[in-house]
């Protein structure tokens, strides 16, 4: 419920925002979209009724009309490239990764540069050109080779660091508990990181906080949790959902 104590912190971090006549920025990323899913619905219903602008992040390998045909008329979503088809090629001792150091170079940038093409034909009107790496992983050489395929940013996961190759769009409080549960995280834990980003934001960042999901995997927890923050955010004079292209700059 978004009146119980797990919310308050947000609310009062909210108020504060509102009394000192600042707007704190949120977006929505949800990863490994393919195909028309129930679960897929319910997420899009559930931003269109908070007014809330989703980005998908599409496995181009994987994806084709159906997903195209299911968008074309949704213009709250847009489309963000995740890798080509989502396949760790790291070791077995080594932490998933499709955009590694593994292959070359080459080869990896060429499917980067066929998922940019084949989802820009995909979906024309809501193409995003930005990449999101599977698992939130890639090799660090391969980034200054990215604006060149036509990526205008890369979104990743945590905070930004300084000045890099390229612009970074990334997301900052993931809802899943993949260690644990594989469901949604409880509302207090996440409450409390929100709120530690708004503070991170209060005291000088400009980065909005990106909110991360993957509609396949949620459980009740995890829809509950969204409808909870859609509402508390959605209503309040203190946030803004922009567009994830209002938030690339010109």
């Amino acid at each position: 419920m978004t009146d119980g104590i797990a919310w308050d912190p947000l609310h009062r971090e909210l108020d504060r925002w509102q009394a000192a006549g600042r707007v704190a920025r949120f977006w929505l990323r949800d990863d490994d979209a393919i195909e028309p899913t129930p679960a897929l619905e319910t997420l899009m219903a559930l931003a269109c009724q908070s007014q809330i602008p989703l980005t998908l992040a599409v496995i181009p390998g994987l994806t084709g009309e159906a997903l195209a045909a299911r968008l074309v008329e949704d213009a709250a979503v847009a489309v963000a490239v995740h890798g080509w088809s989502h396949t760790n090629h790291a070791g077995p001792e080594r932490k998933k990764q499709e955009l590694g150091g593994e292959r070359p170079a080459d080869v990896v940038l060429g499917e980067l540069a066929e998922g940019f093409r084949l989802l820009q034909q995909l979906h024309p009107a809501r193409f995003l050109p930005v990449l999101v790496p599977p698992w939130n992983r890639i090799d660090a050489a391969l980034i200054p080779a990215l604006p060149a395929l036509g990526f205008a940013a890369l979104s990743v996961y945590g905070r930004a660091k300084g000045d890099g190759p390229m612009p970074l769009l990334n997301t900052h409080v993931d809802i899943i508990d993949w260690h644990g549960t594989r469901g949604g995280r409880s509302e207090a834990e996440l409450v409390t990181e929100l709120v530690a980003e708004l503070r991170h934001r209060f005291a000088g960042s400009d980065e909005p906080v990106g909110v991360l999901t993957h509609h396949l995997v949620h459980d009740a927890a995890a829809w509950d949790f969204l409808s909870a923050l859609f509402a508390v955010t959605g209503r309040h004079p203190a946030v803004r959902w922009p567009f994830a292209s209002e938030l690339l700059g010109p």
